[in-house]
């Protein structure tokens, strides 16, 4: 086990420096720089300005020497400073990254704690009434555009009812615990609903699955209680997939929702690299990125090494999973 874990994460750190040379290259290659936005907001500065600018970003050298340049100071713990904020891309980034996690990971859980039960009784009783109410509920939410919820939303509980704030984090001059939870209400069904209908679908094709085997059929006929072979038995192997899906959306949780949070003016993690990457911030685009894809590395793995604890057949011990 210690073996796998420790080549999971050489492999990881392997993606994670393709990943940021691809994305330094993407980021590179986009039309405009700092030095552009200067020369619009002032038409009368000179070209041996310009040339001062370029200097000071870096930007007069070849693309593949900033990036040496970067990839080294970040190697000593320094990811440089953020153009748009001008401070510490580590310090821009923590405020952001707390909202998100605030945001999604209460979504995710509410999520999952609906999704969980409602695709395990879809299951029991497949092409019943409750089976066909819930599919329903499902394709509406994963149908619904995610705007477009959110402005229905504001419209009934802000604007209609006036009983939840429209957007932001907290209002100002307040920021208490119930102000900031009022402010998050309406994200947080946002992003629920949306996803809610995914997870369900996955529990509910695994279940069925599962139900369908020998040893559910073993399970009842010495004499199991239904709850104990639905609930004991049948629900734990059914994970094992639903465990993928959830590793694969797991570095949503840190990278935020970017349509949510522009409809709620809400400062998450996806807002700030979207806006960092419209106002030419290399810096804090590149490690909100790349971070966003170190957390789904590790859940990659989380699920991995879940998956032993859920079937003990599967072992790690050889380097390799095997049944």
């Amino acid at each position: 086990m210690t073996r796998y874990i420790a080549l999971r994460l050489g492999e990881s750190l392997i993606v994670l420096l393709v990943m940021s040379f691809a994305i330094y290259l993407l980021i590179g290659l986009m039309p405009g720089d700092p030095s552009d936005m200067l020369i619009a907001a002032d038409p009368r500065i000179t070209s041996a300005d310009i040339a001062r600018i370029k200097a000071l970003y870096g930007l007069d050298q070849p693309l593949y020497a900033r990036y040496s340049a970067w990839l080294t100071s970040a190697l000593g713990g320094d990811f440089g400073n953020s153009r748009l904020h001008l401070r510490p891309v580590l310090d821009v980034m923590g405020p952001f990254l707390a909202n998100s996690l605030l945001l999604m990971g209460a979504s995710f859980l509410l999520s999952v704690a609906i999704a969980l039960p409602a695709g395990v009784y879809a299951a029991i009783k497949p092409h019943s009434k409750l089976d066909h109410a819930i599919n329903l509920l499902c394709f509406a939410g994963i149908s619904l555009p995610v705007f477009w919820l959110a402005l229905m939303l504001m419209m009934a509980f802000s604007v209609a009812l006036g009983l939840l704030p429209a957007g932001g984090v907290a209002t100002p001059g307040d920021g208490s615990f119930t102000d900031r939870l009022l402010h998050l209400i309406l994200p947080v069904i946002t992003l629920t609903i949306s996803s809610i209908g995914h997870y369900t679908r996955f529990v509910r094709a695994a279940m069925i699955e599962t139900l369908r085997q020998d040893y559910i059929r073993t399970a009842r006929a010495k004499g199991a209680s239904p709850a104990r072979v639905v609930w004991g038995h049948a629900l734990r192997n059914a994970l094992i997939p639903v465990v993928t899906v959830l590793a694969l959306s797991f570095g949503s949780l840190f990278s935020g929702a970017l349509v949510t949070e522009t409809m709620f003016a809400y400062p998450g993690m996806g807002k700030m690299i979207y806006d960092a990457i419209m106002g030419n911030d290399y810096n804090l685009a590149l490690v909100g990125l790349l971070f966003a894809t170190l957390v789904t590395l590790l859940g990659n793995l989380i699920a991995d090494l879940a998956y032993v604890w859920l079937d003990p057949r599967i072992s790690y011990a050889s380097g390799e999973a095997r049944r």
